[in-house]
C-alpha cells in the first residue's frame, strides 16, 4: 500500500503589525507645511518672526532657489520671498526695483557717488565700486556704501573690502554723525538713540553682515553685505580674483515721508508724476543719467536733481503711497527679471 502524502508544515504565524499608522504631525490647516531640511545644499533657513501671525510664527522655511542665501518669510502668505524681488530693492549689478514695480539697471561708474534718493528731508548717496571688462564699454559696478542725510544727521553704511569671504566674519561698517557704531555679533543685537530728527535704531537680523536700520517716521533700510562668488564671476565674466571679492551691499528700502517731488535713481520712481524712462521688453532695461545723478562725495547733496533741505516738505504724500502700495499684489516674473504688481 502506498504511503500517505506528506503534509507540508504550516507556515509560521505572521508577525504582528500595528493596526494603523501613527497620526501625522499636525500643521496649521490654512498653510502648507514648510519644505524639508536642506542643510546639505547650503540654502538658508528662515522663520516668520511676527507673533501677530501665530499660525506661521516660528515655522522654518528654505529660501527659494532664485535666492538661496537671501530671503525672508512673508508671514501673511507663510512663504519665503526673495529680498531682492520687491519694490524698493537695490541689489547685484546694481539692479533696482522701483516704487512702481518696474525693474531696471543703473550702472553708474566705479569709484564714484550717485544720489539714489533725494527729497526735502532725506538724501541717499550710493558709492559704486567696480571692475572694467576690457571687452565692454562700461564698468561692472556694485553699491559698496551709502551716505544718508536726514534732518541734520549723517548715517553711513558700508561693506569693508575683503579678499576671501567668510560669512562668520562681520564686514559691516556703520557710523552715525561720525561716531562708529559697534554691535555684538549676535542676531537681535540693537543700538538705538534719540536724535533731533527722531529715534534711530540699528538691529542685526543675522549674527553678521545683515542689519535693519529705521529712522522714525522717515525710512527703513535692510542692508546685507554679500561677496561676488566664483560662480557669479564665471557666469557673468566679472574677472574677480582672490585679492578682492568685491563685497557690496544688497539693499531694500521702505519710505514713510516722501514728497511728490522726490528724485534720485530710485526715489524718482516714487514721485506722483513719474513715467518710467527705461526701455521695456529687453533682458536688461538700463536707466541712463550718470551726469544728473552724480554727487561729488558720499555725503554731498549737490547732484543736479537734489531736493534736500533737512526739513519735511508740506506736500508730503507718504500716507497715500503707503495705501497704494498696500493694495498691490506683487510677484516676480517666471524668469526673475522683474516684478509684476496688481491692485
Amino acid at each position: 500500500m502506498p504511503s500517505p502524502p506528506l503534509t507540508p508544515p504550516s507556515p509560521p504565524p505572521p508577525t504582528s503589525t500595528p493596526s494603523s499608522l501613527p497620526p501625522p504631525t499636525s500643521t496649521p490647516s490654512s498653510y502648507p507645511p514648510p519644505p524639508p531640511s536642506s542643510e546639505s545644499s547650503g540654502e538658508q533657513r528662515v522663520k516668520c518672526k511676527n507673533k501677530n501671525y501665530p499660525q506661521c510664527y516660528g515655522l522654518e522655511h528654505t529660501c527659494p532657489s532664485a535666492c538661496p542665501h537671501q530671503c525672508e518669510v512673508d508671514c501673511v502668505t507663510c512663504s519665503p520671498v526673495c529680498n531682492c524681488n520687491k519694490p524698493g530693492a537695490v541689489c547685484q549689478d546694481p539692479r533696482f526695483i522701483g516704487g512702481d514695480g518696474i525693474t531696471f539697471y543703473f550702472h553708474g561708474k566705479r569709484d564714484q557717488d550717485f544720489c539714489i534718493v533725494s527729497d526735502s528731508n532725506l538724501h541717499i548717496n550710493a558709492h559704486f565700486i567696480g571692475k572694467r571688462n576690457q571687452t565692454m564699454t562700461r564698468d561692472f559696478t556694485w553699491v559698496q556704501s551709502l551716505g544718508i542725510l536726514f534732518g541734520n544727521h549723517k548715517l553711513y553704511i558700508g561693506a569693508k573690502r575683503t579678499a576671501t569671504w567668510d560669512d562668520s566674519n562681520d564686514r559691516l561698517s556703520l557710523s552715525v554723525d561720525g561716531q562708529t557704531i559697534s554691535l555684538p555679533d549676535s542676531e537681535g543685537a540693537n543700538w538705538q538713540s534719540i536724535l533731533s530728527a527722531g529715534a534711530l535704531s540699528i538691529t542685526r537680523t543675522k549674527n553678521t553682515n545683515s542689519v535693519e536700520i529705521e529712522a522714525e517716521g522717515n525710512f527703513k533700510i535692510k542692508a546685507v553685505v554679500v561677496p561676488i562668488t566664483e560662480k557669479e564671476s564665471l557666469m557673468h565674466n566679472y574677472g574677480v580674483t582672490e585679492e578682492d571679492c568685491f563685497a557690496h551691499l544688497d539693499l531694500s528700502f521702505k519710505f514713510y515721508a516722501l514728497s511728490k517731488e522726490v528724485s534720485g535713481v530710485l526715489g524718482q520712481t516714487y514721485a506722483s508724476n513719474y513715467v518710467s524712462r527705461v526701455k521695456m521688453g529687453v533682458v536688461m532695461p538700463v536707466l541712463g543719467g550718470n551726469k544728473e545723478f552724480a554727487s561729488s562725495t558720499i555725503f554731498a547733496s549737490d547732484c543736479e536733481v537734489a531736493r534736500f533741505t533737512g526739513e519735511i516738505a508740506t506736500n508730503d504724500f507718504s500716507n497715500n503711497f503707503d495705501h497704494y502700495a498696500s493694495t498691490m499684489n506683487c510677484a516676480s516674473g517666471v524668469d526673475g527679471r522683474g516684478v509684476v504688481c496688481k491692485r
